[in-house]
Parts: C-alpha cells; structure tokens; sequence
C-alpha cells in the first residue's frame, strides 16, 4: 500500500494497528522526495539520516507501549524556525552558514509529540513574498503547474504537502503566508488567534531566540485535511513556557455548533480596494451554495462589518511599518521625503505603506488604538455570526514573477493588472485584529489549479472555524493528487 497521501489522522492508526512502521513511512516519503521533488523543490534542507534515525526510534517506543500524539509521523518543517544541526538563513546569503545551537519551542514540541522531521521546507527571501525563490535554494514550484509560484511564505511546505512529502508540515503568517500557499496548492492551514501559538525561535538568522510577542505574525500548522490541522494545532498550542507558560495553561473553548446546519455566515467576496476575479469568486460561491444546501444561515451583507477600507489601510501601516526598523539611517531619511511629499488627498494602499514606514511611536499607538475599536466590532459581530468567509487573494496561483523590484510587478486580474502587494489585502482581514483564519481548499478553477477560501472565526474560538472546515470538506471534498 502506498501511504504518502494519507492523512496524519490514518498513518496513526495504522501505526497502532501495527499495519506499518514509522521507519516505512519514513523511508516511502524519502524515496518520493528524492524522485519528484527534482521538479518541485519543495525540501531546501534534507535531514533524512536523522529522520531515519528518529522513525526508529518511535518504533521502538510503541513498542514499549508508548502513545504520543505524533509518533512516528513523517512531517516537514518551514526553513525559517531553528533547527539544531541544520542552517537556518531565510534565504538570505549573508547568513547562508548560519546554525542555530537550539530548536525552536515548536520543533521541539513536534519532536516531542513524536513527529519524525523529515527536512525544511523553502521560502522567499527574507520571508517577504507571496513566492518562494531565493538565491541560495532556487525557485520552488506549485505541483499543479510548474510555471507558477505555490505561494510564500510558507510555499515549500504547502508544496510538499501536494506532493506527498509527510503528512503536516508547519509555517508562519504574517500577510497570509500560512494561507496563501494553502489556496494555491489545494491544501489545509490554520492561523491561529494572534497570541495562541508560541513562536520563540522562529526567528531571522542570528537574532536571538527570546520569547518577543509578536505584533501580527503568527506560527501554525498546515496539512492535507481539516481533522489534521486540528490534531496539529492540539500539539502547538500553549505559551511560550518561560513566559506566560510560567502561570498559564491554554484550554480552547469546543467548537460553537457540531452540525453544519447551526452555523451562522456571513460571505464576503468584494473588498474596495481590490476586485476578485472570477476563479476565486467562484470558489467563494461554491462554499456559500454549500453552506445554503447544508441549511446554514447564510447572509452577504451586515451592518456589523467592520470597515475593509480602513481596516485595509490600518493592516498595510501596521504591516510595513515593522519592515524598516534595520533600515540604513539615509535609506530611511529618504523614505521620510517621500512621505512627506504625499497629498492628504491619497488614500492608497501605496500612500498607506510608506505611511507605515514612517511611522512615529505616536502615529503607531494612535493606529493601534484604532485597531482596538475594530476587535472590537468584530466581537459584536461575532455575536450573530460564527464564521465569515471570503477569498485568501484575489486569484489562483500566479506565473513566477521574478522582478527583483516588487513594486514593479502587476497581479493579474482576469486580464487587469494591479500594483503585487494590493492582493494582501484580504489576508490582513484577520491578521489586522488577530483572528484565527482557516484556509480550506474549495475545488479547481476553470485551468485546473486550487482555489480556496478562508473561514475567518472569532478571537481564541479557533476550534469554531476548524470545525466548520471540517464539515465543509464533507460537502465539497478536499484534497487532491496534482495530475
């Protein structure tokens, strides 16, 4: 039997049934990476001796009767936590040798529960593209067509998931790059509630592993199934255990309804700054048609809504205004001109990002307290509804653009092109006020590529959404083998 697409949830128990050994697992996921990801280049960073080393060892613990969540599971991990004993450099080259001394808490977590990690996965540069190319470990390709991107940050794992190459993997999200990658490679991730998630050792090459709260990034699982990202966010979940973990224990509430028929949506598919094209579009129908036929509740407009403009605006001044805190003192000086040369007439997002680039700690506290109103109309609208739905970006997966000037590149929009960076404007709907977002696969597009949406659900009810991914995979399926 082959079992490289199997879920994690049935690996599991064909391993408790003494069906098959971690080291078979482990040795079919090795032989497919080493036969197909010549034309994916998904795996950056191979660690397969020690994977096999650590298949044995799960073996020999369930054989002595051991149990633990993970055991003996082949994952992937994203390049950019701490692994000791293999580099980590973000796809930088000025930190192309770096080796951390320590993991991060979340691969040590993964190692605890069991898992068997199989190597790390790519990403773009920096972190800071919707692909995934650098110049140390090339270009990673989508499986369902080569000539286009499977998202970024997080694409190498979503793309060794579509391959087969362990059945989880885990990423980070700051612009939706847990969920990006997972709409353009027909695969499962969560981002979870802002806070919920450790993430000391996720950290950029040679900064010290420290437990910082992060502002808006988070870490998270991903995987070929809803029930898969949950068992995965059970082993994640927690504080930081030098910090909050020191008094804290994380008890998630349960999902707010088991049925589909008790859900209340609210669909979204137009946002004012940026069209959805017609792929997406369809996908976003799809799921509401679904919902309807399930007997969901489902409305397409609420008075409740917090406003997408300003919450748009907000996101991409919090977003950038983080990029340039390392920035040489004359880059930034010049930066500072710009800014002040814009007219108060220009609302755009690019007005809005070098906006952000400059931002005094005055203009960031007076930002954020905005931000607090809008978590706040997101609880009241979370008072009748459970989850809203609506697209990841804009498009499906798009050709490699490798224009080393991202301002410069144009999303195309069937047939229209927009500035690149516009189509994040829908994952910082739930990153801006910090809410979990589960990106669920809803079926090709009319060119055979993955569409997907994201279940947006309310503030540390994560299980809410998951729960309404779930049921939604049961209406209109889920993951499929790239042809």
């Amino acid at each position: 039997m082959e079992w490289s697409f199997q879920t994690a949830e049935e690996l599991m128990a064909a391993l408790r049934a003494g069906e098959v050994t971690s080291a078979e697992l482990t040795d079919e996921a090795i032989a497919r990476i080493e036969r197909d990801d010549k034309a994916i280049n998904a795996i950056c960073v191979p660690d397969f001796d020690r994977a096999r080393a650590a298949a044995r060892d799960a073996d020999r613990a369930r054989a002595r009767g051991e149990e633990r969540p993970l055991l003996g599971i082949p994952v992937t991990i994203k390049e950019c936590y701490n692994i000791a004993g293999l580099p980590t450099n973000w796809g930088m080259p000025l930190h192309r040798d770096y080796m951390p001394a320590e993991d991060a808490v979340q691969v040590s977590r993964l190692k605890d529960a069991g898992a068997v990690v199989l190597g790390k996965t790519n990403v773009p540069v920096g972190l800071q593209d919707v692909q995934s190319f650098n110049e140390i470990y090339g270009t990673t390709n989508n499986p369902w067509d080569h000539r286009r991107t499977p998202g970024g940050s997080s694409g190498g794992s979503a793309a060794a998931l579509a391959s087969g190459f362990g059945a989880l993997s885990i990423g980070s999200d700051l612009a939706g790059s847990l969920r990006t990658p997972a709409h353009f490679c027909g695969v499962y991730a969560h981002k979870p509630t802002l806070g919920l998630v450790a993430s000391r050792g996720m950290v950029p090459p040679r900064v010290p592993a420290l437990p910082a709260d992060a502002d808006l990034a988070v870490v998270g699982p991903m995987a070929r199934t809803a029930r898969d990202l949950t068992l995965l966010l059970d082993v994640m979940a927690g504080p930081d255990p030098l910090t909050f973990g020191v008094a804290h224990n994380v008890k998630l509430p349960p999902p707010r309804h088991e049925r589909l028929g008790d859900f209340r949506v609210l669909v979204l598919e137009e946002h004012p700054f940026i069209p959805t094209g017609s792929a997406v579009r369809a996908g976003v129908n799809r799921v509401a048609g679904a919902l309807a036929a399930g007997g969901a509740r489902v409305e397409r407009h609420s008075p409740l809504l917090p406003d997408l403009s300003e919450a748009a605006t907000l996101y991409t001044q919090l977003l950038f205004s983080s990029t340039v805190a390392r920035f040489p003192v004359e880059a930034y000086e010049q930066l500072q001109i710009h800014a002040a040369g814009l007219s108060a007439e220009d609302q755009s997002l690019d007005a809005a990002r070098l906006r952000g680039m400059v931002f005094s700690h005055r203009d960031w506290i007076e930002a954020n307290g905005r931000r607090e109103l809008h978590r706040h109309g997101w609880r009241q609208l979370f008072a009748e509804f459970d989850a809203v739905v609506c697209p990841i970006t804009p498009t499906p997966a798009f050709p490699h653009d490798h224009n080393p000037d991202p301002l410069g590149r144009r999303l195309d929009i069937d047939g229209v092109g927009y500035p690149y960076f516009d189509q994040l404007v829908w994952a910082g709907v739930a990153t801006m006020p910090g809410l979990p977002a589960t990106a669920v696969p809803t079926g090709p597009s009319p060119e055979g590529l993955p569409v997907g949406v994201q279940l947006i659900g309310p503030m540390f009810e994560d299980r809410t959404a998951l729960r309404l991914a779930e049921l939604l995979e049961r209406e209109i399926g889920g993951f499929q083998m790239p042809k």
